[in-house]
């Protein structure tokens, strides 16, 4: 039998920000949608923001919807 690898140890798992506000994410929500993209444009990953599956790629399509009608940008300046 394989053996699951242990956790490391004080990591606990992060609840997801839109299924303890029972919302989904919104392309014109601008100031949510800031809070999943890092300083230089990039969507963060699951993993570092704590959403679950299906709300990661509903981030993901309302963020590139944003970018597309220019209310966030693809890249940023710095």
């Amino acid at each position: 039998m394989k053996q699951q690898k242990a956790k490391s140890r004080g990591a606990r798992q992060k609840k997801c920000f839109f299924c303890e506000g029972k919302t989904t994410p919104d392309y014109k929500d601008v100031e949510v949608l800031r809070k999943f993209i890092s300083e230089r444009g990039k969507i963060i990953s699951r993993t570092r923001n704590g959403l679950c599956a299906r709300h990661q790629r509903k981030i993901t399509r309302e963020i590139k919807r944003a970018r597309y009608l220019a209310l966030l940008p693809f890249i940023s300046k710095a």
